[in-house]
Parts: C-alpha cells; sequence; structure tokens
C-alpha cells in the first residue's frame, strides 16, 4: 500500500514540474512547447543578460523564436536532440541544483542569478557531458544573438545594401532552389558590370539590418 502511494505521490510530483505552471506563450510556436518557451526564454535572459556590454538582451533578440525557427528547418534526428537537449538542463537542477532557497525547481523557475549559477556550474564542471551540454545550448543561444539586426549594428558587423548588376548569368541559372521557369529577365535587363570601386563605410545598410528592423 505504501508503495503504492509513494509511487503515486512521485508520478504526480513528476507531472506537475514537466507539464503545469507554465505560462501560455504570447503567440504561436511551430515546434517549441509552452515549457521550451519559458526555458529559452530564461536561458536567453541569464546568458544575455539586460545591461550588458551590448544593450540588446537575450529576450529582445527573441531568442526563442530564433531557435523555433531553427528547429522547422533542421533535420529530425537533430530537432529530437535539441528538444531533448532543452528538457535535460530545464531539470537537470534535481540533480545539479542552484544554490539557495528552492534552487532544485526547475530551470525556468529559478530567480535570474540562480539561473547564471547553474549555467555557470554545466561550463565549469569536471563532467566533460554537462560542458558539452552548456557547449551545445550556447551555440543555440549565441547563433540566435548575434543573428538579431541591433546586435550587428552595435558590433559594426550589419551587412551594407549591395546593388548586384544584372549579368548574362542571370539570364540562364535560376535562383538556388527555383526552377528554370523562375526567370524573368531578359537582355533588355542587363546592367553595366560593377567598376570595382569599394563601398564606403557610410553606405546604407541592407533593409533587413536598418534601424527599426527586427
Amino acid at each position: 500500500m505504501w508503495i503504492w502511494l509513494l509511487a503515486a505521490v512521485a508520478l504526480g510530483y513528476a507531472v506537475s514540474r514537466v507539464a503545469l505552471g507554465y505560462p501560455r506563450p504570447a503567440r504561436r510556436f511551430h515546434s517549441l512547447s509552452r515549457s521550451e518557451v519559458s526555458f529559452l526564454a530564461a536561458a536567453a535572459e541569464a546568458t544575455f543578460p539586460p545591461g550588458g556590454e551590448i544593450p540588446p538582451s537575450g529576450l529582445d533578440a527573441d531568442l526563442p523564436g530564433y531557435t523555433d525557427r531553427l528547429l522547422v528547418a533542421a533535420h529530425p534526428r537533430m530537432r529530437l536532440l535539441m528538444h531533448l537537449l532543452f528538457f535535460l538542463v530545464e531539470h537537470a537542477t534535481l540533480f545539479f541544483p542552484a544554490p539557495g532557497r528552492g534552487g532544485w525547481r526547475r530551470f525556468s523557475a529559478l530567480g535570474a542569478e540562480q539561473r547564471a549559477a547553474v549555467l555557470e556550474g554545466w561550463r565549469t564542471s569536471r563532467l566533460f557531458p554537462r560542458r558539452l551540454v552548456f557547449a551545445s545550448l550556447r551555440a543555440i543561444l549565441t547563433m540566435g544573438y548575434f543573428a538579431f539586426p541591433p546586435v550587428l549594428r552595435q558590433l559594426g558587423l550589419a551587412p551594407y545594401e549591395i546593388r548586384t548588376p544584372v549579368c548574362e548569368a542571370d539570364l540562364w541559372y535560376p535562383r538556388i532552389g527555383a526552377s528554370r521557369s523562375s526567370l524573368r529577365l531578359s537582355r533588355a535587363d542587363l546592367t553595366p558590370s560593377s567598376d570595382g570601386t569599394p563601398i564606403p563605410l557610410d553606405a546604407p545598410l541592407h533593409p533587413a539590418y536598418r534601424k527599426g528592423a527586427r
């Protein structure tokens, strides 16, 4: 009797920890669950907090949104591994708790300082698998952060607007992934080739990276 009671309590706790208490996202995500959105928002804020050397925070860069798009484009096996990665770090506080009161709570429910301490524990662990997990999570978050236009502008790495000339090859070869039926150019569309003048440092940025772009 007591064994069954303990098993029921353990099952109830597991269900509440894994599935309950997560807020509903403000928008729809294609691949991320409600719990994963909360975890990624917490990890983004811990990795790139507000008030850092680069003004936009991880939440400003919408790292959950970036990760959702990455998952949609990823190979199914890679997609599964990423889901497992998020689940592991979210709930590994049962075995590697954060310092302070309630450190065993799931990662997204911890305070800001506790989250930072948990990630630092993964980063500096003597166990190689833990460091590998941290490197994998950091790679995903870093790719999303440095894909954010304001971050690239702040670093001076935002691409310029480049007006490429229309040459003979454009009349014969479609864009990558498109069919020949997509070709709409004729010889009348040909333009003079570039004279080789370098792009000036004050040239306009690509429209997607100008101020106001997201």
